[in-house]
């Protein structure tokens, strides 16, 4: 059973658990031991306590699958997993030394410091995009320097592979990640552009160099879409000792418009490395924001606002294998019912060899009363939900990437199920008819609801009468 909170000297997988390092937003990380991994290695543990966002609990499984296909001296060498059916953890190399938060009291930073730390960033970046990796979370906390002086980057719990389903992206409509760092595109929703990577670079660079944040520290995501239309003061302004050369690619890094930022991060790096080779323009020049009319016009006029699509929309990318969503009511187990659901999905995956199934549950939330998120056990049930749509595909035998898992939050899931469908393109549901009930004769079924509305093809399976 998956525990909210491990006990000190408990013994999970041969891992030793030790002392508690660190507790973040949406995890916690133990120092462990193991007699067949040696060296210092680190446990990170969703947090799974009541009141916490269902999110903590996606990010986890993002993480989980991502990090084992990292490798490299950017990236901390990962050692082992849990299953959510037992008890969630990623075990991980322990790296020496502390994060660049620290430095956060010693800002600003010389100008040619601001350029080594940041290069050596850009090069961590350029490691994890060369696989397939987009970070979406770079931000002082999330960076470490080893004594060898290669930039480490750490939690990929917001990242997204582009080689994988985005599970964030699907089950959420609001944007994840650190507000003074997100790129435009990334508060739109967007999550597939490395060049998101190099804006928030480039805002660490500019914060690191002014000891001011570019944008602020925005709470509401009206303050965060600013950043789409109000330019950030230039670092010459703030700080007239950052070189013009710096202020060239600190602000070409926040260029609104990823096409005008930096190709790669390897271009990037390579300008931090060579000042003398940097290709200037009128932005090394400004030593004030932008005037109120050009401001205005990329507020309100339509052909002066940059258009944010995701890679795999753009013109000459590769298809998205189509999407079968099987919706699951997990709370109300039907054995027959959800066999026959999986023979139905089968048959579906055999004329479409390219698709993903995303098994689906809704977890029913009151209208006005509060719902606990924990049962009378104490276990998540947001967990133990995740562990019974794992159970009901196990036996299709479909790999890791063709196979996802969901549990939306809702009051209204016929509304949830639509809105997942919509917001993602699917392009099969199949639901389960329930027997007829008074209620349901009263105030109409979900799967009739689905059916009416779904921007996609509906299977309705309802087991032959007898079995």
């Amino acid at each position: 059973m998956a525990r909210p909170r491990l006990t000190e000297g408990a013994v999970y997988d041969g891992f030793t658990i030790g002392p508690l390092l660190h507790r973040g937003g949406m995890a916690m990380l133990h120092e462990v031991t193991h007699p067949d991994h040696p060296g210092p290695l680190l446990m990170k543990v969703p947090l799974l306590f009541e009141g916490e966002d269902p999110a903590a609990i996606v990010s986890f499984e993002m993480e989980q699958m991502i990090m084992p296909r990292l490798y490299g001296p950017h990236v901390p060498r990962f050692i082992a997993a849990g299953d959510f059916s037992e008890q969630p953890f990623i075990v991980m190399e322990r790296i020496p030394g502390t994060s660049l938060l620290p430095r956060i009291a010693t800002l600003p930073l010389p100008a040619e410091e601001v350029a080594a730390i940041a290069s050596r960033i850009a090069t961590a970046l350029e490691a994890i995009h060369r696989q397939h990796v987009v970070h979406l979370d770079v931000k002082p906390s999330n960076i470490l320097l080893r004594e060898s002086g290669e930039a480490v980057l750490i939690d990929f719990g917001l990242s997204h592979h582009l080689q994988l389903p985005d599970l964030m992206e699907e089950e959420f409509r609001l944007p994840y990640g650190t507000a003074p760092y997100m790129a435009p595109e990334q508060v739109m929703g967007v999550r597939d552009n490395p060049r998101s990577d190099l804006f928030a670079l480039g805002a660490l660079m500019y914060f690191f160099a002014t000891g001011t944040r570019p944008f602020g520290d925005p709470l509401t995501l009206q303050d965060l879409k600013r950043r789409i239309w109000l330019d950030p003061a230039p670092p010459r302004a703030l700080n007239p000792a950052v070189p013009p050369w710096l202020q060239e690619t600190i602000l070409r890094c926040l260029e609104v418009d990823p096409a005008r930022r930096h190709p790669s991060a390897a271009q990037l790096a390579f300008d931090l490395r060579n000042p003398d080779h940097v290709a200037m323009t009128p932005r090394a020049a400004k030593l004030k924001r932008d005037g109120w009319r050009q401001r205005l016009r990329r507020r309100f006029d339509p052909d002066a606002r940059p258009v944010f699509r995701r890679r795999t929309a753009l013109p000459g990318a590769a298809p998205m294998a189509p999407i079968l969503v099987v919706a699951l009511d997990i709370g109300a187990p039907a054995p027959v019912l959800e066999a026959a659901m999986r023979a139905t999905t089968s048959r579906l995956l055999a004329t479409l060899p390219a698709a993903r199934v995303a098994c689906v549950n809704v977890q029913r939330h009151h209208w006005v009363a509060s719902d606990s998120a924990l049962d009378g056990s104490g276990r998540n049930r947001h967990v133990q939900r995740l562990v019974a749509l794992r159970h009901w595909a196990a036996p299709l035998g479909l790999p890791e990437g063709r196979v996802t898992f969901h549990v939306l939050e809702a009051a209204d899931p016929a509304a949830a199920l639509l809105d997942y469908a919509t917001a993602n393109a699917v392009d099969h549901i199949i639901l389960g008819a329930r027997p007829a009930s008074f209620r349901k004769r009263l105030l109409g079924g979900i799967s009739s609801e689905v059916v009416a509305q779904a921007p996609c093809s509906v299977t309705v399976v309802r087991p032959r009468a007898g079995n």
